[in-house]
């Protein structure tokens, strides 16, 4: 509806696939609500959140609250090889339009649905976005200082945890529809999906009463691990020494041969119990260098280093631009977008990335090029306000 379900299909559009973005033109989808904004202007129109998730869809103006707009949906299922739908359980099931009724339809029917905690249990009906997703999948709770309150994690942050499981569970149906001409049912929880990136920390609390906490930008296998202040306005290089070797390395690298031979740190048991002498060692050497000096001289000492990349230098990042990242596509109303391009390349079949929708824009040709309706029975649908 927002970003779990638009991002995982935004993919099939991007490689071919027709997919249509139902929306309501009296009630915009939320997405539409997301910033940044063209001008900075708030305007259903204007997101370009919702056109970055929607590139190279169809929109079609649908009122799933009348009985009109729900029969075009019923004949869009027919058409239609998915369904993928991001609301709470009871929405589709108060429309009559769940797996088990629209399968009665079309029995090979592929539907996928994606929302907070699954479509059973206790916690089912409950509806809200990644953030909420996030709390409960514990990553507020380990985001951030241990003196300080939760940070959380950047973004609604199982929205974008949510696309990657999404998207290979609808090609293995796929898969196994062509196989055996069987469909099958998606039923997909942002929170168990995302659980799985912190369940080392779930099973050592389970196992041993270990419960993790907020460490900032530490690591409990890496030390030194880190932000580190570089000469600037905020300007920052992020280091991680996975092992003794990337630690004897750092230490040649910043000329603390002291720390080198200090038997305390050689190992990572020590090096952990010692992370504040050791940060202070490096923020004095991070301190005197330009990020960009910092960063190519660790890199060519063999440690793993990059300067903190703000989203001014993303846009121009070399590495980025080579691989046509950043796209700009038409928009039939303000002439043009910008969107992002596909996250990966397929040597045989190469991405198309197309315009987003505005709202409803496509109604008519959907209605008279997919579904075969004429003129008279599209405005009767209008008079009984199957697209408002």
């Amino acid at each position: 509806w927002v970003m779990a379900g638009p991002a995982a299909t935004r993919v099939l559009a991007d490689y071919g696939a027709t997919v249509i973005r139902v929306e309501t033109p009296s009630r915009p989808g939320a997405g539409r609500s997301m910033a940044p904004f063209r001008g900075g202007q708030f305007a259903p129109q204007n997101s370009l959140f919702f056109d970055n998730m929607n590139a190279g869809k169809l929109g079609l103006a649908l009122n799933l609250g009348c009985e009109e707009g729900r029969q075009i949906a019923r004949d869009l299922v027919k058409w239609a090889d998915v369904v993928a739908e991001s609301f709470a359980p009871r929405a589709f099931r108060g429309w009559g339009l769940d797996y088990d009724s629209l399968r009665q339809i079309k029995p090979d029917l592929i539907m996928m649905s994606s929302c907070l905690f699954g479509q059973d249990g206790p916690l089912s009906d409950v509806s809200g976005f990644g953030t909420m997703g996030a709390a409960v999948s514990t990553f507020i709770d380990l985001t951030g200082y241990p003196d300080r309150s939760p940070a959380g994690p950047f973004s609604a942050y199982t929205d974008t945890i949510a696309p990657r499981f999404l998207l290979p569970g609808l090609l293995a149906a796929l898969d196994h529809r062509r196989r055996t001409g069987e469909g099958q049912y998606i039923d997909h929880s942002q929170v168990e999906s995302s659980v799985q990136f912190v369940s080392p920390y779930l099973l050592d609390y389970q196992l041993n009463g270990r419960a993790l906490t907020r460490m900032g930008n530490r690591d409990p296998d890496m030390a030194p691990h880190g932000v580190y202040p570089a000469r600037g306005d905020d300007d920052w290089v992020a280091i991680a020494v996975r092992d003794d070797g990337d630690w004897q390395r750092l230490c040649a690298v910043i000329e603390r041969p002291d720390l080198a031979g200090d038997g305390r740190l050689a190992t990572l048991a020590g090096r952990l119990g010692s992370q504040d002498e050791l940060d202070g060692a490096i923020s004095a050497w991070t301190a005197e260098r330009l990020p960009a000096e910092a960063e190519a001289t660790l890199q060519a000492g063999g440690v793993p280093a990059h300067s903190v990349i703000r989203a001014s230098n993303a846009v121009d990042d070399p590495q980025l631009k080579h691989r046509g990242h950043i796209v700009r596509v038409p928009h039939s109303l303000h002439g043009e977008s910008v969107v992002e391009g596909s996250r990966f390349r397929l040597s045989r079949t190469p991405a198309r990335i197309g315009q987003p929708p505005a709202v409803g824009e496509h109604t008519e040709q959907i209605l008279k090029e997919i579904l075969g309706y004429d003129d008279e029975h599209i405005a009767d649908l209008a008079a009984a306000g199957a697209f408002d």
